[in-house]
């Protein structure tokens, strides 16, 4: 299947986004000359688990949350993936992120396969105690499928450290010990890692240097828009910050803005902290729409919010030279096909923002053994993992003369492949 016809494939599944992820893995598989059996086993995860929680809710009464877990892989090690609490959580949503996430174990070259879960609830509207109890239900519900050596939560979109920490409660009394093991993502002094909050906005600041030297390109030279400014972005903004780029423009949910001689960062992480975690306000720049930050004059973009905001129409506009995707699937699949033709090099998430299971990686190591790194041991350590995973993504994509998207494909499946084989079949 051509990259054009696996856009029209993803084209006619629009609303589905494992069907978006099986067009990517449909032209790598083509390209790579994957074996039909293991495209197979891959085209079709290992378990999905639907489960219903009832709540007591604060006034009284008892809520049924829909909650769901897909394990799309445990080829290459325990499956490994996130907890998001949304309204819009659904069956095909966490299949298509367990898929993601046993690609991007693969290309970070990690003993995990690939996993996702979720509730469908809407986390602003819950108290703490609502929150808590709905988390360690769903735990409850879980605790055959959850475990240190067989799937590892994490936090994702609306949950954090904090529900990490009660997961892992609940998870203790089922089983009638101590797991620390079982999630990570946990609050340090719980079993969490030091340098895991920064670690996936890390990973995109190692991503984007890496390109840049492949570009022959100095960061001091260097200008950058950062689409998203919550956990991802704003440390990606920092870091790059850090680094020598000029952030030229940067956005949340609220607002976006625009100053071509150079965002203060840290101004704008001081403000978001003091103003309930949102830009809106912000005097650091100039307010123009989110569509034109992902446009404007600059040499890198970082989208780091939502899916699917890099669409075809949007990719015929785009004036950067590189992007680094922060975000989980922000380039739709038509979208590639525009930007390779542009010769817009494209880091892609599953290695762009493999820092966050890095690290992840990283914390259950850590519990395992019993032994905590310093933060500057962490960040070597996620440093040269990052490295070593970008080098392999780009000699893959220059051996097969592709995108960097399908070289990383390339990677992940290079590594499934030789686990299925060693492995066997029934």
């Amino acid at each position: 299947m051509t990259t054009k016809a696996a856009a029209a494939k993803a084209e006619n599944h629009e609303s589905s986004m494992f069907e978006a992820v099986l067009a990517r893995l449909d032209v790598a598989a083509k390209i790579y000359g994957l074996s039909d059996e293991v495209a197979n086993i891959l085209r079709n995860p290992e378990k999905q688990v639907k489960v219903s929680v009832p709540v007591m809710m604060d006034n009284g009464k008892v809520q049924v949350f829909e909650g769901f877990r897909t394990v799309h892989s445990t080829i290459l090690g325990p499956s490994k993936g996130g907890i998001r609490y949304a309204m819009d959580v659904c069956d095909d949503e966490v299949k298509a992120l367990s898929a993601w996430m046993t690609f991007k174990c693969a290309v970070a070259n990690l003993p995990y396969g690939g996993a996702k879960g979720g509730i469908k609830c809407d986390p602003r509207k819950m108290s703490v105690g609502e929150l808590e109890r709905l988390t360690k239900a769903y735990t409850v519900a879980m605790a055959d499928v959850f475990g240190p050596t067989k799937d590892i939560p994490a936090p994702d979109m609306g949950t954090s450290g904090r529900e990490m920490a009660w997961l892992v409660d609940a998870y203790n009394k089922v089983h009638r010990g101590n797991f620390p093991a079982v999630t990570t993502g946990k609050p340090v002094g719980m079993g969490g890692s030091l340098g895991r909050d920064a670690a996936t906005g890390r990973g995109v600041m190692v991503a984007t240097l890496a390109a840049l030297r492949k570009m022959d390109l100095s960061p001091k030279n260097v200008t950058c828009a950062v689409q998203g400014f919550g956990n991802v972005g704003s440390h990606a903004a920092r870091l790059l910050h850090e680094q020598g780029i000029m952030i030229c423009a940067i956005g949340d949910h609220t607002a976006t803005f625009w100053n071509e001689k150079g965002i203060d960062v840290n101004a704008a992480l001081r403000y978001v902290k003091d103003n309930g975690g949102v830009l809106k306000g912000f005097t650091g720049g100039t307010e123009i729409k989110n569509t034109e930050l992902l446009t404007s004059n600059v040499d890198v973009l970082v989208p780091a919010a939502l899916q699917n905001v890099i669409t075809e129409e949007i990719a015929h506009e785009i004036k950067a030279k590189l992007i680094v995707e922060g975000a989980n699937g922000p380039t739709t699949p038509e979208a590639d096909v525009i930007l390779n033709d542009k010769k817009i090099i494209v880091v892609p998430d599953i290695l762009a923002n493999g820092g966050g299971v890095t690290v992840s990686y990283f914390e259950w190591v850590q519990n395992n053994y019993g032994y905590y790194w310093t933060e500057e041991e962490v960040n070597a350590k996620h440093d040269a993992s990052m490295g070593s995973a970008f080098m392999h993504v780009w000699n893959f994509s220059q051996k097969y003369n592709t995108t960097m998207r399908i070289g990383a494909y390339i990677t992940a499946l290079k590594k499934v492949e030789f686990g299925i084989q060693a492995k066997g079949n029934y």
